[in-house]
Order: C-alpha cells, then structure tokens, then sequence
C-alpha cells in the first residue's frame, strides 16, 4: 500500500492510497475463477473455465493467467484485460498444481493420475519432457535462482528433488504423511514441505536435503486430527512462513528463522491455499468449506474481510 503526503497551504496531510492489487481464485466446483478488487475487497467479475479448476498462476509478464483445468487435462490461459481463455496448453492428465520457472517459458505441472511431472515449453505450446515422480504428485515449487524444482508425491509421502537444467530426478525425500506443499525460501536455500495428515511442517537444505526442522501446531480447543498442514507461503524477506491448516480453519503463522509458531488467524472453513499481497502486507485465503476467501491485515494481525466466492475455492493468486 503506498502513502502519499500533500501539502497544502503549509499543512501536510498523508493519505493511504488503496490497494491496486486484485486477486484470483480458483473454484473447483463452479468451473470458474473469481476475480477480487484489492482496493474495494469485493467481488467484481467472474471468468467461466474449463472443469474442476485448481492450480492457478500468472505468467511472466503478468498479462496472463495459467489455470489447470483436471478433467479437461489442460491448462486454461486467460487473458487478464479482457477476462476471457484466448487459449490453451498442453498438461499432461489431470494437471493439479503447477509452478513457472524463472525463465519464464516452462511450467513444471504436477499430473495427478500419472505420477508424472510435465515440463511445458510454454512459447511452443508443448510438452518437452515428462519426469517420473511418486503416487499422486501435488505440489511444486522452484528455488527462485532456477537451480532446482520440487514436487510432493501424497501416497509415497516423498519429496522429489528434479535438476531444472538437465530435467533429470536428482532426489527422492521421505517426509510427512500425505505432502501437499512444497516451496523454496527466497534466497533459494531451503525446502518448505507441509504434511496433511501428520499435521506439521518439515524444512530441508535444498543442497544437501538434509532436515533442518520439523514444526508441529496446536490450535487450542481443536483436536489434532483437524489440524493439516497444507497451503505454505514464504515472505519475500524470508522472516515469515504462513501455514493453512485445513479444516482446523486456522492459518499459521512462524518465524522462518527460529521456527517458532506465532499466532493462528481463525479464517474460513477447510482453509486450502494462500496467498501474499505483492507487498506483503495482507494474506488471502481460499476456504473450500466455506466458500469464500479470508483476508488478513498482517500489520494489524487480524482478519478484516471475508468474501463470498464460487463453490470449492482451491487455489489463488495475488496480481499487482
């Protein structure tokens, strides 16, 4: 949020101007995405997609959004000025999450049904190659110096270490039972990966994968069962970690450094995925049970907004 100072006949007066920012969210249910204004926190239009929409995300230049659609195994490519699919990529089957290198031309997308990851030239508009990973693949994440990709397999409860130069599988992890997430810290030098059903969070050394903690959470009056490690998101200046943990209907929040849990927000029902504000400042949850999406004020440490969405919001991305 920027702050302008005017000055007028000697008095100076500081404004907060609003937010530009706006967000998408992915339904899984209504085969749509809703778009949020950040200035207002409102619903301001909704773009039909293909079916069972889930992992969502901008392309390199901001002007597109990549959703993948499962049971139309592809990725939708929506125009962000007009709001509407100008296109189509190939994915693989069932295509869940996926993640943009840093190149900006290859998608790495996880293939559910086929234990594959599929590396997307995205110019060509093709499939360059598929790299064999574990049962039922999710999540995927890049070190930000374009080094490595890391993806999550939930039945072999494994993490999967891939060399985003030569495409080859250079690491297989054992961690928590049924992994869905998997992110790299900003300076490209840790592993983030949440455990749904052992409800915690392991960080590992992206060199050497070895484990450098393992993070539980307690959430008073909730009983541990609840508690599942999913959506993770990483502070740009790698002070914060944020955590959803499902139908405990809370989001975490730890400090990245000593890998201490702060606080819990309490938030929508089922909270899935989340998501930063370019600068930081607020977190936007996708709450599948409740249908609409979370917004917490990190400054103020309290969340300010719930907005009504499709059915089954799964995934969201923040545009500047």
């Amino acid at each position: 949020m920027q702050v302008l100072i005017l000055v007028i006949f000697g008095f100076v007066f500081t404004l907060q101007a609003a937010w530009a920012e706006t967000v998408y969210v992915s339904n899984e249910q209504d085969n749509t995405v809703s778009v949020i204004d950040g200035s207002r926190l409102q619903l301001v239009d909704t773009i039909p997609v293909g079916r069972r929409p889930r992992g969502i995300g901008l392309s390199a230049d901001r002007q597109k959004l990549y959703v993948a659609v499962g049971d139309d195994n592809r990725i939708d490519v929506v125009d962000l000025k007009t709001r509407k699919i100008e296109g189509f990529l190939p994915s693989g089957e069932d295509p869940e999450l996926f993640v943009l290198h840093p190149d900006g031309r290859r998608l790495f997308v996880a293939n559910e049904n086929d234990n594959l990851v599929s590396v997307l030239d995205i110019p060509e508009r093709r499939i360059v190659t598929e790299v064999e990973v574990g049962v039922e693949p999710e999540g995927m994440g890049v070190s930000p110096d374009g080094r490595y990709v890391v993806n999550t397999s939930e039945t072999t409860s494994m993490l999967h270490v891939i060399d985003a130069q030569t495409l080859e599988l250079v690491d297989n992890v054992l961690v928590g039972t049924r992994p869905r997430m998997a992110q790299v810290s900003a300076d490209s030098r840790q592993i983030w990966v949440s455990s749904e059903l052992r409800g915690t969070v392991e960080v590992f050394d992206t060199e050497t994968r070895e484990p450098l903690a393992k993070i539980g959470f307690e959430v008073p009056g909730v009983p541990h069962e609840l508690i599942q490690a999913v959506g993770i998101q990483l502070t740009s200046d790698g002070s914060r970690t944020y955590v959803a943990l499902g139908p405990a209907n809370r989001v975490a929040e730890v400090d990245a450094k000593t890998f201490e849990v702060l606080r819990t927000y309490l938030v929508g029902q089922r909270v899935w995925h989340i998501a930063l504000s370019p600068d930081g400042r607020r977190l936007y949850t996708a709450n599948g049970n409740s249908s609409d999406v979370s917004v917490i004020d990190l400054e103020n440490r309290e969340v300010v907004k719930t907005i009504g969405v499709g059915r089954s919001p799964w995934g969201l991305v923040v545009a500047p």
